[in-house]
């Protein structure tokens, strides 16, 4: 019988899906493990999606996106962090779309690849299936958070290290990287000729104070030349996870091979799925502080009745969606785990292990809900299956 690529066949599934599958269909579960609001894409973002429909825009893009579309990411992202022209703009058909182009574009099979984990498992997976040796650097819990040992990355880089994989604000933990470790990184990588793939999704969904609104950012320290990639998605602080658009910021001369490159992955993101993105864009002030401002008081429901239980160890994310707790006494396996909570509490969490062997025993709770008495109700569940 032929076979695939070994590569490919050892490739893990998803553990989040094994759990989601275990529930989906059942009303009497609560679903917390994807991370996505169940908040309904604003009105004004849709209409014009149908709009373009309405005129018969079904045709081919051009590879690098609509040049309103990429001219607005340019302009909003030139707000957050100072000039970021259009020539350094690809529209993707999806954040996970923009990182397996970046992947794409700077790895070779054989290459070493480092990576910050606990971190979503599809950034590792998309260097292992260009054929790439990964290594990975872990992030530390200390009294529920998770924190960066500096040098200990730092000494992971090396000259013969090609790509450096970075999520911040990260998904599952909620650490987010100082301007001080950013620009520590990048000096770094910068006299080891590393390339740096920066994830930064998450980027406004930041609860922390700061004069842009957003966490800290690559673009706010790094050169337009510099080896330096970052990926954005639409899906989280626009609520367009299902519209499947992204976009990378990346150096200049790397732009227009990143348009055959698009070629060849998926010709163009759809046109009427870019037109409601140019309207998200420009009206960003309409969606995305709001969304902010209902994330943190989610937020701040949830953590502190997890706190309140026995045997949960939990801190406040700094940024992104999710709460990221231990649960004690209740054996290692995060997966197993996962799934008794489907099955005798009726709450649907995203196992530790998912995103590196180093959180066993650890759940992501996505708090991401439009109506936070769910939260409460996840609780109380959560609180019912302890005691008993």
């Amino acid at each position: 019988m032929p076979q695939m690529r070994q590569t490919v066949i050892n490739l893990e599934v998803s553990k989040i899906r094994e759990v989601a599958n275990a529930g989906m269909g059942r009303s009497d579960v609560l679903p917390f493990w994807f991370g996505e609001s169940d908040e309904v894409t604003p009105d004004f973002i849709r209409e014009a999606a149908i709009a373009s429909l309405q005129k018969g825009e079904t045709f081919y893009a051009h590879n690098l996106g609509l040049p309103e579309l990429r001219e607005a990411v340019s302009a909003y992202t030139s707000k957050l962090h100072g000039p970021v022209g259009v020539e350094r703009i690809a529209i993707t058909s999806g954040g996970v779309n923009a990182l397996m182009l970046a992947c794409q574009a700077i790895v070779d099979a054989g290459d070493e690849v480092v990576a910050v984990t606990p971190v979503w498992p599809n950034l590792p997976a998309q260097a292992l299936i260009m054929g790439a040796k990964l290594r990975t650097v872990s992030l530390t819990p200390r009294n529920g958070a998770w924190q960066l040992d500096l040098q200990r990355l730092l000494d992971a880089i090396t000259p013969a290290t090609r790509l450096l994989i970075v999520n911040a604000p990260n998904n599952p933990t909620g650490w987010t990287l100082s301007r001080d470790e950013q620009q520590a990184i990048l000096a770094h990588c910068r006299q080891t000729g590393t390339w740096i793939l920066a994830d930064e999704v998450y980027e406004r969904l930041y609860y922390e104070p700061t004069p842009n609104g957003c966490a800290p950012s690559f673009l706010d320290v790094a050169q337009a030349d510099d080896r330096l990639v970052i990926a954005h998605s639409f899906s989280k602080s626009f609520l367009m996870t299902g519209w499947r658009l992204g976009w990378l910021v990346m150096p200049p001369a790397m732009t227009h091979h990143m348009g055959k490159l698009i070629e060849f992955n998926t010709s163009c993101a759809s046109v009427f799925t870019q037109r409601a993105a140019v309207e998200a864009v420009r009206r960003t002030d309409e969606v995305t502080p709001r969304v902010v401002a209902h994330l943190k008081a989610c937020r701040d429901t949830l953590v502190p009745l997890l706190q309140a239980l026995p045997q949960v160890e939990v801190t406040p994310a700094k940024g992104g969606m999710y709460a990221f707790f231990k649960l004690s006494g209740k054996g290692d396996d995060s997966l197993a785990l996962a799934k008794r909570l489907v099955a005798e509490a009726g709450i649907g969490l995203a196992p530790g292990n998912a995103f590196a062997p180093e959180a066993q025993g650890w759940l992501r709770w996505c708090f991401a809900s439009k109506d936070v008495g769910r939260l409460r109700q996840g609780v109380d569940r959560l609180g019912t299956w302890l005691a008993r």
